[in-house]
């Protein structure tokens, strides 16, 4: 169940982080709002899964999930370049993030 709360956690850090390109450095409301509350629900599932996990592991995975996901994101919807070198470093986070569910023991 960690695991499961701890990949949501970083679905929702995805969902902060994107929020502060929309937010217009927090100065408007509607997506500000949005960004806090994906800023805490992240949180506190990544608190909930680090009971379980350990937390160098549950952290990296974290956060390996959110810059993959923003910086794909970052892509598709803010024109940002999709260079081959980016593409292959995206791919390089996965398989650190896949490599320590891997080694985890805990599945």
């Amino acid at each position: 169940m960690s695991w499961y709360l701890l990949v949501l956690a970083g679905v929702f850090e995805i969902g902060w982080a994107i929020g502060l390109q929309y937010s217009d450095g927090l100065s408007k409301p509607v997506p500000t709002l949005g960004t806090v509350v994906a800023l805490v629900i992240s949180m506190v599932l990544l608190a909930r899964a680090v009971e379980d996990l350990p937390i160098g592991t549950a952290y990296a995975v974290w956060t390996g999930i959110g810059a993959v996901g923003t910086a794909s994101l970052g892509i598709v919807l803010f024109d940002e370049p999709a260079t081959l070198a980016r593409m292959l470093f995206i791919g390089v986070i996965v398989v650190g993030i896949v490599g320590l569910h891997a080694v985890s023991g805990a599945h």
